[in-house]
């Protein structure tokens, strides 16, 4: 059976962990509507991707 040879210090087991963190979901500001949407994302208001009619608008 493998077992470590020395124990892991608590600062090698942060480093190693140290990219294990969740990221923040960025946002753009839309240019035509000015709405705050996710990158490469449809804009699900206007039904609009990068100037093109993708979808029908949603209506209230």
């Amino acid at each position: 059976m493998a077992v470590p040879k020395r124990k892991t210090t608590p600062s090698r087991r942060g480093m190693r962990r140290s990219h294990d963190k969740l990221k923040k979901n960025t946002f753009v500001e839309d240019k035509e509507s000015g709405e705050l949407r996710r990158p490469h994302h449809i804009d699900l208001k206007t039904g609009r991707y990068r100037g093109k009619q993708i979808l029908k608008a949603k209506e209230d």
